[in-house]
């Protein structure tokens, strides 16, 4: 039997919403799930991580097919569809929670993460240098289940609207050749 070799990034850029509805919909991405990750807390609930005591970040478990996409791709669009230069916050979400962070498995996703920062700080993209923090991945916390699809599920929802399709758009445009080639 010729099974895959799937590898998993976590990715932390603010509303985890938002980087569900992306990491989506790029080929290659098997799975995506919301969570919270990088704080104290065991189990935490979305509302033990609103109050900002938990250390946890909103964020999502992609497990992928390196032979489609690379790690270094995923965070190439991670970077596209969010402000890394923000600290502790993407537009109007405010918090710890919704920091921008790269929780790497091995020393290798570290040492791709330390490269493409350095590599769009050079690039001079941003007003701004990043601020998004690389650290080991410690315990993955699964989100509710009424946080998971959210987008999917809830696309006329104000919220949906204004700040989760922008962002949806802004990766179609941007990475149309890595649009998975069906949603199914």
């Amino acid at each position: 039997m010729n099974e895959k070799k799937y590898q998993v990034a976590i990715l932390a850029g603010g509303c985890f919403w938002c980087m569900e509805a992306v990491f989506r919909e790029v080929e290659g991405v098997v799975k995506v799930e919301s969570g919270y990750t990088g704080g104290t807390a065991p189990n935490p609930t979305y509302e033990q991580v609103c109050s900002d005591k938990t250390g946890h970040a909103e964020a999502i478990e992609i497990t992928f097919d390196p032979a489609i996409i690379t790690y270094r791709e995923l965070l190439e669009i991670f970077f596209t569809v969010h402000d890394p230069t923000q600290l502790n916050r993407q537009g109007n979400d405010v918090g710890n929670q919704y920091r921008s962070a790269i929780f790497y498995q091995d020393t290798d996703q570290l040492k791709i993460a330390e490269e493409v920062i350095h590599d769009l700080d050079e690039q001079h993209i941003w007003k701004h240098k990043i601020v998004t923090q690389v650290l080991l991945s410690k315990e993955f916390y699964p989100a509710e289940e009424y946080h998971r699809e959210y987008f999917a599920r809830h696309p006329e929802q104000a919220y949906c609207q204004i700040v989760v399709e922008p962002k949806v758009v802004k990766f179609r445009q941007h990475w149309a050749g890595k649009l998975k080639k069906s949603n199914s």
